[in-house]
This record gives C-alpha cells, sequence and structure tokens, in this order.
C-alpha cells in the first residue's frame, strides 16, 4: 500500500498524524507541501477524493487568505485552487492519502479509515 502525507513539520496535528502512521508500522511518503506545493491538478484530485470543494480546505484565519480576498464569493473553483497553489500555507493539513482515498488528519486518527 502506498501512502503519503501532505505534511507540515511545525503543525501538531500533522506531526501527530504522522506518529500514528509509523506507529502502525507504515512508512508513508512524506511531502512538506509548504516546499513542495502540489499543482493544480494534483490539489484538484485530493478535493475530489475528500469531496469537497476548495475553500472548505482552505484556512481561513491565514493572513493570505484575508490579503488576498480569497472570501470573495465570485472567486470560481481555478481561482481558489490557483491561490492555494501560490500560498500553500492555506492549505488545511495533514492530508493523508492511501488507497485512492484522503482524509485530513483532523483528527488524526480519521486517516484510519482510508487505510
Amino acid at each position: 500500500m502506498t501512502i503519503s502525507i501532505y505534511h507540515n513539520p511545525r503543525c501538531g496535528k500533522s506531526r501527530q498524524t504522522l506518529a500514528l502512521l509509523k506507529e502502525r508500522g507504515l512508512e508513508p511518503t512524506v511531502i512538506e507541501y509548504l516546499k513542495t506545493p502540489p499543482t493544480v491538478q494534483q490539489l484538484d484530485e485530493i478535493l475530489q477524493k475528500l469531496s469537497m470543494e476548495p475553500r472548505a480546505l482552505m484556512r481561513k484565519k491565514e493572513a493570505e487568505y484575508k490579503a488576498n480576498q480569497l472570501d470573495d464569493p465570485a472567486l470560481d473553483r481555478q481561482a481558489l485552487l490557483a491561490a492555494m497553489v501560490a500560498y500553500p500555507i492555506l492549505i488545511e493539513r495533514p492530508i493523508v492519502l492511501a488507497n485512492g482515498k484522503a482524509a485530513i488528519g483532523r483528527p488524526p486518527e480519521a486517516v484510519l479509515t482510508i487505510l
């Protein structure tokens, strides 16, 4: 089984989720998404697996959200995806991909449903 985690090592939930996977003997591919953000296409695929729209995966309290007026309801899906790729800090974390599915590790145990 191939497992990937979009990880931010400074985030407690992200660290807890990674530890939870490792405790179960799993060695996921760790993608530090702040250094290596997903492409628009990858992000769109992740959102489809999560059954979410872009705004639902955005961290609305980040300065970049307000500075770029991403609360504007006129912004379409492509504009929101582009903003998330340009400012990956906006992407909620951690996201785990496994078995053709995705889950957000909030709480960390939520990712166990896709393993």
